[in-house]
């Protein structure tokens, strides 16, 4: 590569975390900044308007429920909810494929570059639109993000850790416990034994949800959408690098 400048980039390993160059610690540091954002927008979405914009197993059943029960709203909100979500995890493989095909180094930036102006424009803009329909537009935003996040992460790890199922990640800690309690017996030839390591880490990832979701509350309620802007440039933070690398101009 060429280039007309000479701007040197620090080394931080959180500049590192959307990179090419992938190994298990980077992978599991960048789920930990993807969990404790999912918490965030998960919990401003639900003080904002009332609903949940992660939890796709409860939506599901909410808009089972709401269909018998005659909860046109919620049954609304919540097919939007899916709709985008999936729409988030298809535009995740289209712009990880499209990438990868040509050898990018940014193919994880490229997702996190989407995900971080979307929440930006939310959290600049959300508190100046008035208009009556303003929870779906923030629904759909945020279910795209969150679709969008969890591909991406799935991608990273090939499809290891997800950072919006806490469903499956307290299921996978009570199996690491259940391992750990296990007494095995001396004449064993497979002895049973827990991985300290997954635990800690999953431990951590749901830890992180919770974190995000008591500061992205206690953030809405003091500050407005306003706090979207928080997460959205941690997410310009990793993702730049990485693109650096595809800017003529620019050198790292």
């Amino acid at each position: 590569m060429w280039w007309a400048g000479s701007v040197t980039l620090p080394d931080w390993h959180l500049l590192r975390l959307a990179g090419a160059a992938r190994d298990e610690r980077l992978n599991r540091h960048l789920a930990y900044l993807l969990a404790w954002v999912a918490g965030v927008l998960n919990s401003v979405g639900f003080v904002a308007v009332g609903f949940y914009t992660s939890h796709m197993t409860g939506i599901t059943a909410g808009v089972a429920d709401q269909l018998v029960l005659g909860g046109g709203r919620l049954v609304g909100l919540g097919l939007v909810s899916i709709a985008f979500f999936l729409l988030g995890a298809m535009a995740c493989a289209v712009q990880f494929n499209w990438a990868r095909r040509r050898a990018r180094g940014d193919r994880f930036a490229l997702v996190l570059l989407t995900e971080a102006v979307l929440v930006l424009v939310v959290g600049g803009l959300a508190d100046e639109v008035t208009w009556a329909h303003r929870e779906w537009l923030l629904v759909a935003v945020l279910c795209f993000v969150m679709g969008q996040q969890n591909a991406l992460i799935t991608k990273v790890s090939e499809a290891t850790i997800r950072t919006t199922h806490v469903t499956g990640m307290v299921t996978d800690i009570g199996i690491e416990l259940g391992k750990l309690a296990y007494r095995n017996r001396l004449a064993d030839a497979e002895p049973v034994r827990g991985d300290r390591g997954k635990l800690w880490m999953l431990s951590a990832l749901v830890g992180l949800f919770f974190l995000g979701g008591v500061l992205g509350a206690v953030g809405y309620v003091a500050l407005g959408f306003v706090v979207l802007l928080v997460p959205a440039g941690l997410l310009l933070l990793v993702a730049v690098p990485p693109l650096l690398d595809h800017v003529p101009w620019t050198v790292r």
